[in-house]
Formats: C-alpha cells, sequence, structure tokens
C-alpha cells in the first residue's frame, strides 16, 4: 500500500510539529503512522533510522526523507522534507517577528545577554571534555590541533575554511602514515 503525498506530508508534519526531544523521538511516531499503515516495514523503518543517524543534518529530517522516498520515491522525498522543516520554519519566522518587536525592551535584552554567556559556557565545557577526552588517548596532534587553529584564525587572520581544510589534509596524511 502507498501512501498518498497528502497523507505523507500530513503525517511528516504533524510529527515534526509535536515531537520534543530529538531525532530518536521520532521513530516511535514514524512506526505508528507509516509502519502500522503498511507504507514500510519496521525493519526498513530501523535501516533507515541508522542511514539518517550517521547522514549530516538533523536525524528527524533525514529520517523522514528517508521514510519520503521508501514510500513514494524522489518526489515522496520531497513532500516529506518540506513537511519535516516547515514547522520549525513557520516557528522561527514568528520568533523572529516577536524578536523585532522587543529587541529595544530592556528586558528581553537582559535575557538574550543572559542566554549568550549561559551558551558560551556551555561551548567551553564542551571544548574542555573533549580536550580531556584526547589526553586520556594521548592523541598528541589532535590535543595541539585546535590551539594552532585558534592561533592562525586569531592572530594571523586565516578563514576557518582554509584552517578546516588544512586539518583535514593533516589529519589524512597522519592516518595514511599510521596504515603502513
Amino acid at each position: 500500500m502507498s501512501s498518498s503525498y497528502l497523507r505523507l506530508f500530513g503525517y511528516n508534519f504533524f510529527i515534526s510539529t509535536f515531537t520534543f526531544g530529538g531525532g530518536y523521538v521520532t521513530i516511535p511516531m514514524m512506526e505508528k503512522y507509516f509502519v502500522t499503515h503498511g507504507d514500510i516495514t519496521k525493519d526498513e523503518l530501523l535501516d533507515l533510522a541508522t542511514i539518517a543517524q550517521s547522514s549530516p543534518g538533523a536525524i528527524a529530517v533525514n529520517l523522514s526523507v528517508l521514510v519520503g522516498k521508501k514510500s513514494r520515491g524522489y518526489l515522496g522525498a520531497f513532500v516529506s522534507g518540506t513537511a519535516a522543516i516547515l514547522p520549525s520554519f513557520i516557528l522561527l519566522s514568528i520568533i523572529s517577528l516577536a524578536y523585532t518587536a522587543f529587541q529595544n525592551n530592556p528586558v528581553i535584552r537582559a535575557i538574550l545577554q543572559g542566554m549568550e554567556a549561559a551558551v558560551a559556557a556551555i561551548i567551553v565545557d564542551l571544548v574542555i571534555d573533549m580536550y580531556l577526552a584526547l589526553r586520556r588517548e594521548k592523541k598528541l596532534l589532535l590535543m595541539i590541533l585546535p590551539f594552532v587553529a585558534f592561533i592562525a584564525n586569531a592572530f594571523f587572520n586565516i578563514h576557518p575554511l582554509w584552517i578546516l581544510m588544512g586539518t583535514i589534509l593533516i589529519l589524512f596524511v597522519q592516518a595514511k602514515g599510521e596504515k603502513k
């Protein structure tokens, strides 16, 4: 039994609108709507979920696109992907309208500055945790590269893209050397 495009859109839009907690929460919802209606099997859903989580991007959107492709082909993938991102797009559009309306409000500005500080603290904590994990694994090159990247960008104004490409090249050469 094939899913109609309207049903495909409706299910994915509903799932994207009302599931909170990340991509893993969408898997049981996909099962409820797509497996029970015969669009895909449970094994196919689990295979698609594995592909979705190993692909770049949001797991929920990836999974929606893959389920749409499996059930209705490329047009189904497009319909599913659109339905999966539309709720977030609508919500962010509304929030941005509210933001411009309240951007001069001192209370809102203070809240946003507090949020900036919290995000910065979370990022610093993540960087420290990653560095400690690399230290435990005794990966000297990986411990040095972030500092070199920071110095290259902050003091020599090298574009992050070039730093990333250089880092990839260095790690590729190192991996090739370890294989021999």
